[in-house]
């Protein structure tokens, strides 16, 4: 690729982004008593000088301060993968906060069970429990692994995605063992007393890093996502699953981002068996929620151990976790949004997406893959596809990432900022796809001068 001209095209959409969008520069330059100019400071991880600024968001459409709307298929980073504001799950918001009330008054709802056994149909795991977000449901699982094994160590694969869970921030390095991932923030301990690591697809360092005998669980999706999407190979999650009940370790899937690969995730869809399953964003319609689900018998020996201090400050859980809000919010949207048949009709637009983004690469023949999980799909800047998260790390070109994001963005198209995922919800269309399938023509066109 001729990087001058790379550097020049994206030299032209950051002041065509500039030029366009006056208010929401003028309005991140005033935020001087935010810690970064904004909110949460990963809204700074955006192509551009400054983030766009949200006016309204509904279905699959967002519209700016500056009064642009966008097809969405950032979608929140999967927390709106229900669609922005699901007039069912509204409505429900609506009358549990502001009928009935009592969505912090410590009480459980009725509802609670309904959305408990429907998260049971969905998955297979037997007891559930909320929380607000996935990153909590996944500290709150390995301190319950910890207590049940006996065992320190937690083990995640390198470069996966939990959130901001200190276990999982833990790379494969040059020299194959374990190491801080590049910029982890305040590490409360060295990462290695706390964690094991092993790559992805890769069973033979799984079993090296299991035969020390201090892992309580391993804590994986069952495809990574957060990295640029990498897929199972074939007999890789059946090899996990087998090792970990030959060393005695429990397994954890988080299906926070792979839950768009249908109603049930991965663990419906390729039959799989964890003994506790972690999951937040989409279940909510956008409103916080997470949970976590637990084997029948998992949930026996903890609730039988008479040491373990589970209903006030031993660790595991927080005021507002399972709040009636967000209870109402996770029926609503299980029940009515993301159901069997929306799946259904998600991924199809996703192979629509797919097969555009191939149809751009072949066209110019491009070193690049796109991969697919469900109604999400990714393209990576290698062929093959990385089949590691080290690998996929090492694909990424941060220019390039950029160009194509102020491009799209700057003709109406949004994309998850971290990378080049899209993806799908009940509302988009054909259109929509079609959209973004001539917009990546026009960028790739552009790249080839």
């Amino acid at each position: 690729m001729d990087r001058t001209r790379l550097q020049q095209l994206l030299a032209r959409e950051s002041a065509e982004a500039e030029r366009r969008n006056p208010r929401s520069k003028a309005a991140y330059e005033r935020a001087e008593h935010l810690f970064g100019r904004v909110p949460m400071t990963w809204m700074n991880k955006t192509a551009g000088a400054f983030p766009r600024y949200l006016d309204t968001a509904r279905g699959a459409r967002v519209t700016d301060i500056d009064g642009h709307e966008y097809v969405d298929f950032c979608l929140g980073d999967t927390g709106a993968m229900a669609g922005h504001s699901p007039a069912v799950v509204a409505e429900a918001v609506q009358r549990r906060f502001a009928e009935s009330g009592g969505a912090t008054a410590m009480l459980p709802t009725e509802e609670a069970e309904w959305v408990g056994a429907e998260l049971t149909r969905r998955f297979g795991l037997a007891r559930w429990s909320f929380a607000l977000t996935a990153t909590d449901a996944n500290r709150w699982s390995i301190r319950l692994a910890r207590a049940v094994t006996g065992r320190p160590k937690i083990l995640v694969n390198s470069y996966s995605y939990h959130g901001s869970v200190d276990e999982s921030l833990i790379v494969v390095g040059p020299d194959g063992q374990g190491t801080a991932r590049p910029g982890n923030v305040g590490a409360p301990c060295d990462v290695t007393l706390t964690s094991r690591v092993a790559e992805f697809n890769d069973l033979a360092q799984l079993e090296r890093e299991l035969a020390h005998g201090d892992v309580a669980a391993v804590l994986m999706e069952p495809a990574l996502t957060n990295i640029g999407i990498v897929l199972p190979e074939p007999g890789y999650l059946e090899g996990v699953r087998e090792l970990t009940r030959c060393y005695g370790t429990l397994l954890i899937n988080d299906e926070t981002h792979t839950f768009s690969v249908g109603p049930g995730g991965c663990t419906a869809a390729w039959d799989l068996e964890p003994d506790i399953l972690t999951i937040g964003k989409a279940i909510g319609g956008g409103i916080p929620a997470g949970a976590y689900g637990l084997s029948a018998d998992l949930a026996e020996q903890l609730l039988g151990r008479a040491d373990l201090d589970l209903i006030d400050m031993g660790g595991v859980g927080g005021t507002l976790a399972g709040n009636a809000l967000s209870v109402a919010a996770m029926r609503a949207t299980l029940e009515h949004v993301l159901t069997d048949g929306a799946f259904a009709a998600m991924a199809t637009l996703s192979e629509r997406f797919e097969a555009g983004v191939r149809a751009g690469i072949e066209r110019w023949e491009l070193p690049w893959s796109v991969s697919r999980l469900g109604a999400r799909t990714e393209y990576r800047f290698a062929d093959p596809a990385p089949r590691t998260g080290t690998a996929s790390a090492a694909a990424a070109d941060t220019e390039l990432e950029d160009f194509l994001h102020l491009y799209l963005a700057n003709r109406g198209i949004l994309l998850t900022p971290f990378h080049n995922m899209a993806l799908m919800c009940p509302d988009t269309t054909e259109r929509d796809v079609d959209l973004h399938t001539e917009v990546f023509a026009g960028a790739l066109a552009e790249l080839a001068g």
